[in-house]
């Protein structure tokens, strides 16, 4: 059997037992009630940001909105294909693909693997919708900011490794994320300003996760979306953020 990955785990619990200049990891705090960890990105050379890993001090939610570049979102030519996923993951040996090693890691009872990598038992917590899932097949591996939305959001087009890099990234214990199906097909491509998950506990943590990831690959928001998260922090006051660059 393999073993139960042990880098990422629920991200409400373990994101916030990760010290801050760890890494290669993003993550981010939240010291409000009902709400959890998340990831941003603070500005390079901003006052506060700590040199070690490239990982920032943490910074307020509203702050790290502001650090997001503003620009309009073009979807013009985007097809799904452009951004090769799943790959072999981070562990090639283990006969896994990146969507099975996140539902591993993220599991709270370890499944039984099999040949292939196939996944019977354990179980985990969708925080989208607050469900404990026990069923593999329940379960979709979400990119939390969507692959069109990326698309949308590429300041200057990425090349095939960059676009493949961000479907796969597993450096960051939230760029990807283990939800129930039903709640990621009714989130689909959308962001914020259209979409927020069934469990309000989570907003907060939703909030500093989008703008972490955001950042952490530099792209860009469009103003109803930026308006959107504002709206967010406003109920989110001790949400802070931390981040760490991407390659």
């Amino acid at each position: 059997m393999i073993k139960k990955l042990m880098r990422r785990g629920l991200p409400v619990l373990a994101l916030a037992a990760l010290p801050l200049l760890a890494s290669p990891v993003t993550a981010a705090a939240d010291t409000s009630a009902g709400s959890g960890p998340s990831a941003a990105q603070a500005a390079p050379g901003a006052p506060g940001a700590a040199g070690a890993a490239g990982v920032r001090a943490p910074v307020p939610l509203f702050e790290a909105i502001d650090r997001l570049p503003l620009a309009e979102e073009h979807r013009a030519g985007y097809k799904r294909d452009l951004y090769k996923h799943w790959n072999r993951g981070l562990n090639s040996g283990d006969g896994c693909d990146t969507r099975k090693e996140v539902i591993l890691a993220e599991a709270v009872t370890a499944p039984q693997v099999e040949a292939g990598c196939k996944l019977t038992g354990g179980s985990r917590r969708s925080a989208y919708d607050n469900l404990v899932v026990t069923d593999a097949a329940r379960l979709d591996v979400d990119h939390f900011v969507p692959l069109a939305e990326v698309y949308d959001s590429e300041r200057t087009p990425w090349s095939a490794a960059r676009r493949e890099a961000y479907a796969n990234d597993q450096n960051s214990p939230d760029t990807l994320i283990a939800v129930s199906a039903a709640s990621n097909r009714s989130k689909a491509d959308k962001d914020p300003a259209e979409w927020l998950p069934s469990d309000g506990a989570y907003h907060c943590t939703y909030a500093a996760t989008w703008v972490g990831t955001r950042l952490r690959w530099d792209l860009a928001v469009d103003d109803a979306e930026r308006q959107a998260l504002l709206g967010l922090a406003e109920d989110c006051a001790s949400t802070t953020v931390v981040y760490e660059p991407a390659p």
